[in-house]
C-alpha cells in the first residue's frame, strides 16, 4: 500500500445537516469524548436539505438583515462554497442563533446576566504537556478526518502521531520559552473586551473556552452554569470560518449543550465570523501601516499574508468556506490601505501544512525562495488569520520563514504583530457582541436520525469487523509504516 493510502484515509467528509441538530436533553454535562488532562492541572460544499430545516432571520456585521437556511439546533450558517469571489463581498452575515423560541425569566423582574464565550486553539502551558496536547489536537475528527469504517481507530492513532511528533513540538515551543503564550494572551482579550462592553453600558461575564488544552469547553461552560447566565454570545476568536476551527470548537459546545436541559434553554447566539468588519479590517491595516514606517524605503516593501493552511479537500469536497473568506479579507485589507495611498505588492500564502495530503496552495515557504529569486529586498510578513501570538508567529515566521527568507535572498524582513489587545479591535469585538445580543434564541433539542444508525448493533459489528481487517493492512504493510513516518511525521 502506498502513501495515497494515506491521503485518502485523510480525506474528509461532508458534515450531514442532521449533524447539527442531533441533541437530546438529560441531566448530564459531561462530554463524550475523553481528554487527556494530567493531574498537574487545576485550571480554570453542497448539501442536502431536509425537512427539519428552517429559516431564521440571522444578524449581519453589516446593518441590513439577511435569510439563513439552518437546521434545528446549535447549527452554523456558512456561506455557499463557490470560488472566483475576491473582491466580491459574497456574505455579509456573520452570525447564527439556534432556532426556537426565546426562553423568557420565570420572573420579569429576575435580573439578566449576559455572558460571552471566547473559543480558541489553547496551546501547552509547559513542555511536558506538549504530547498531552498533541493528542487532543489529533483525537479530533475535524482535525483528521477519517472514513466513518475507521472512525474507531482516531484515539490509537491520535496516541501515536502524539508520541511522535512531541520531540520536534517541544523544540519549537522550548524556542519561544518553554510554552504557549496563548492562554495569557485570550485572558488579556477577555478582561479588555469585558471592560469595552462595560464602557457601552453593558455588563457581561466574559469566559475563554479552549479547544485542546485548559481552560477546556467544559470547564468553562460549567462556570457559566454555576454563574446563572442567561443569555450568552459564542465568539470564536478566528476572523475566517473553518470546519477545523469554528466548526470544531462549536461542535463540541453541541455535544455539551445537548446532554443538559438548562444549557439547552440558555438563549444563544454564535458570531461564526467576522472577518468582514470594519473594525477589524481597519486595525489590520493601522498595524500593517504602522510597520511600513519601519522600512527605508515603505514603497518598495512586499506585503506578505501568510495564513494558516487547511487540507484543500476541506474546501473542494466537504465545502470549507475558509479560502474564499481568506481571499475576501485579504481585498478588504489592500482595500482600506489604498484608500490611504498605500500601494504595495502584496500576496497571499498558506503555513503549517503536515501529513501528506493536499494543502491550500501556495506554501508559505515556496512563496518566500520564489519571491527572493525574483529579486524581492523589502518584505512585511502579516499573519492574517492569528489574532494572538502563539508558535506559529513567534517560532514559525519569526524564526522558520524569516531565516528561509533571508537565505532566499530577502534583505529587509518585518513582521506585523498579531492584534492581541489591540484597543480598536477590542472595541469592534465589543460592538459585535452587543449587535448579537439581540438574536439570541434557545436551541432546538430535535433529534436526527445519525445517531440511531450509529447505534444499530448489527451495523457497528460489522463496521467493526471490516474495520479492523482493513486496519491491520494498513499497520502492517511495511510500506505504509515507512510512508507514515515520512508524510505524517
Amino acid at each position: 500500500m502506498e502513501t495515497g493510502t494515506i491521503s485518502r484515509l485523510l480525506q474528509p467528509t461532508k458534515v450531514p445537516s442532521s449533524s447539527f441538530s442531533n441533541f437530546t436533553s438529560s441531566s448530564s454535562i459531561r462530554c463524550s469524548q475523553k481528554r487527556l488532562m494530567p493531574a498537574c492541572h487545576s485550571s480554570h460544499g453542497g448539501r442536502e436539505i431536509n425537512s427539519d430545516e428552517r429559516e431564521i432571520t440571522v444578524l449581519s456585521s453589516e446593518p441590513t438583515l439577511k435569510k439563513s437556511s439552518v437546521v434545528g439546533g446549535l447549527s452554523l450558517h456558512r456561506p455557499v462554497h463557490k470560488r472566483d469571489v475576491v473582491g466580491k463581498t459574497f456574505c455579509s452575515v456573520g452570525l447564527s442563533t439556534y432556532p426556537g423560541s426565546i426562553v423568557e425569566s420565570s420572573s420579569q423582574t429576575a435580573e439578566e446576566k449576559i455572558g460571552v464565550l471566547l473559543l480558541n486553539l489553547g496551546g501547552p502551558d509547559t513542555l511536558h504537556d506538549v504530547q498531552p496536547f498533541l493528542f487532543n489536537l489529533f483525537a479530533d475528527p475535524d482535525i483528521i478526518r477519517l472514513p466513518r469504517l475507521f472512525r474507531f481507530l482516531q484515539r490509537p492513532l491520535a496516541q501515536l502521531i502524539s508520541v511522535l511528533r512531541a520531540p520536534k513540538s517541544k523544540e519549537g515551543y522550548a524556542a519561544i520559552g518553554g510554552g504557549s503564550p496563548l492562554r495569557k494572551i485570550t485572558d488579556e482579550q477577555a478582561s479588555a473586551l469585558k471592560m469595552a462592553l462595560e464602557t457601552k453600558k453593558v455588563l457581561a461575564n466574559v469566559y475563554v473556552a479552549m479547544r485542546y488544552w485548559h481552560p477546556f469547553t467544559e470547564e468553562a461552560v460549567h462556570q457559566i452554569k454555576r454563574d446563572g447566565i442567561t443569555k450568552l454570545v459564542v465568539l470564536p476568536l478566528y476572523p475566517q470560518y473553518s470546519i477545523s476551527t469554528t466548526g470544531s470548537s462549536v461542535r463540541a459546545l453541541q455535544n455539551i449543550f445537548k446532554e443538559d436541559s438548562y444549557l439547552s434553554r440558555l438563549p444563544v447566539a454564535v458570531i461564526e465570523y467576522w472577518y468582514q468588519r470594519q473594525g477589524y479590517i481597519k486595525s489590520m491595516a493601522n498595524l500593517i501601516e504602522q510597520e511600513l514606517h519601519n522600512f527605508t524605503k515603505p514603497e518598495e516593501v512586499m506585503i506578505f499574508f501568510s495564513a494558516h493552511g487547511v487540507p484543500v479537500s476541506y474546501v473542494e469536497n466537504a465545502g470549507d468556506p475558509y479560502r474564499d473568506q481568506m481571499e475576501e479579507c485579504i481585498f478588504l485589507i489592500m482595500k482600506e490601505l489604498k484608500a490611504r495611498r498605500i500601494n504595495n505588492d502584496h500576496t497571499l500564502a498558506y503555513q503549517s501544512r503536515v501529513g501528506p495530503v493536499q494543502w491550500l496552495k501556495p506554501y508559505t515557504d515556496e512563496v518566500l525562495v520564489e519571491l527572493g529569486q525574483k529579486g524581492v529586498k523589502s518584505l512585511l510578513a502579516v499573519p492574517v488569520s492569528f489574532v494572538s501570538e502563539h508558535i506559529e508567529t513567534l517560532e514559525e515566521i519569526d524564526m522558520e520563514y524569516k531565516e528561509l527568507a533571508l537565505e532566499s535572498g530577502i534583505e529587509n524582513w518585518g513582521r506585523v504583530p498579531a492584534l492581541n489587545c489591540t484597543s480598536s479591535f477590542i472595541t469592534d469585538l465589543a460592538d459585535a457582541v452587543i449587535e448579537a445580543l439581540p438574536s439570541t434564541m434557545a436551541m432546538s433539542t430535535s433529534t436526527g436520525t445519525e445517531e440511531e444508525v450509529d447505534n444499530d448493533p448489527m451495523q457497528y459489528f460489522m463496521k467493526m469487523l471490516f474495520g479492523s481487517l482493513l486496519a491491520f493492512v494498513f499497520l502492517f504493510s511495511p510500506k505504509m509504516v515507512s510512508a507514515f513516518k515520512k508524510n505524517i511525521l
